[in-house]
């Protein structure tokens, strides 16, 4: 009933994981690095905590989404298949 709806939408998450991955990464290592050279410049006990502290929180960050990303791209034929055998249609989504 909604593969036609489902297919381009399956196709589309598929063509902009990679590049989404790439965006994400160059940010990322864009971002700690101005956040590390903050952190270096830093001369007060309180200036350089604050920049620690959001250079930790970056990095976090960063590796959380690299993860949710990751397990995308590695569940999306799990639930591709889980969509195909309960909408009772042999039609592929992808």
């Amino acid at each position: 009933m909604f593969e036609g709806i489902a297919s381009p939408i399956v196709q589309l998450i598929y063509n902009l994981l990679s590049p989404l991955l790439m965006i994400v990464g160059a940010a990322g290592t864009i971002y700690c690095v101005i956040l590390g050279v903050k952190y270096a410049k830093a001369e007060e006990p309180q200036e350089r905590e604050k920049a620690k502290s959001a250079l930790k929180n970056a990095i976090i960050g960063f590796i959380l989404i690299f993860v949710l990303i990751f397990a995308l791209q590695r569940l999306m034929p799990i639930m591709i298949n889980w969509a195909q055998t309960n909408s009772g249609s042999g039609l592929p989504l992808n």
